[in-house]
């Protein structure tokens, strides 16, 4: 005798099929929504402020898409097979939700751990893309001296603690000037246990306020968010005054836009073991040369 098919499991399987289709069509939506937008985004600065703040949550809006059509493409295993709600029903029901938070959870691993990597690199690009002026030219960036003239005093003291990072572009034709503001770290730093870009800032303190003579320090303490690992690591707070940057005379070398990070290790007889880390070989020489003068004091 023929078994009958049951109506609630005729219309159980195709709203699987019609769901798990509509979740991939949405998923792709999501995507090439996402590459339209960053397409259409004239101004590299815009650019990377969307891609930074938006990409990772987009993506991650595409994969839940994605693992939820997985969800019911599973649950559509030995549909043939299957004529009433019984226990194989539960069964494959608990299988398929397992399968779908696995592909999601796999997802969002590669793009909170591994991703920001890659999109280090990417938002690197369009932060180092050459600005151009009103009147068509070409702008320079400066470097990290040239740019303090351009710099209110409460600029440069974000700057200082780097906290904030400030991009100084010129046109030396018209003198136009265009200063763009981005986080101290353009992501999060690499952690030396794990590998992977996920070291980020979890406290600050100042352990010494400088004074008239003497640099103050900062100590960052970071976390890594994947391994866990922690350090501190402790940053020169200069006591020099804006006019003294403003002095400085002008220089022709650009950033090394290949350099993530200055890591400088001091070894010292009198406070031990120091470590300090910097944006760029600017930074770092600022640095030695206000560490060398507090020596010689």
């Amino acid at each position: 005798m023929e078994s009958t098919a049951n109506p609630f499991l005729d219309i159980w399987h195709s709203s699987m099929i019609t769901g798990a289709i509509l979740m991939i069509i949405a998923g792709i939506i999501i995507y090439l929504l996402h590459k339209l937008r960053v397409s259409t985004i004239k101004d590299y600065k815009a650019k990377y402020d969307y891609i930074n703040k938006k990409e990772i949550r987009n993506y991650k809006k595409m994969f839940v898409c994605f693992a939820v059509a997985a969800t019911m493409f599973i649950n559509l295993y030995g549909m043939g097979k299957l004529n009433t709600v019984e226990i194989w029903f539960f069964v494959r029901l608990f299988m398929s939700i397992a399968g779908g938070t696995l592909v999601a959870y796999v997802a969002f691993l590669v793009l909170d751990y591994y991703y920001p990597t890659v999109l280090n690199k990417k938002l690197r690009k369009w932060r180092y893309m050459p600005r151009i002026s009103k009147d068509g030219n070409t702008m320079r960036l400066l470097s990290e001296e040239e740019e303090d003239v351009h710099l209110e005093e409460g600029m440069q003291a974000e700057e200082n603690v780097f906290s904030i990072d400030y991009d100084v572009w010129m046109d030396e034709k018209s003198g136009e000037v265009k200063v763009d503001k981005y986080p101290g770290h353009l992501q999060a730093l690499r952690c030396n246990s794990c590998g992977f870009y996920t070291m980020k800032i979890v406290k600050e303190e100042i352990t010494r306020h400088p004074s008239k003579d003497a640099a103050g320090e900062l100590i960052k303490h970071f976390q890594c968010s994947y391994c866990k690992s922690v350090r501190a690591t402790a940053y020169n707070i200069s006591t020099k005054e804006a006019d003294d940057y403003r002095k400085a005379g002008m220089h022709t070398f650009k950033r090394n836009k290949n350099i993530d990070m200055v890591r400088i290790e001091i070894h010292s007889s009198i406070s031990g073991k120091k470590f300090f880390e910097f944006q760029n070989m600017e930074q770092a020489q600022k640095f030695l040369d206000e560490y060398d003068a507090e020596k010689g004091s």
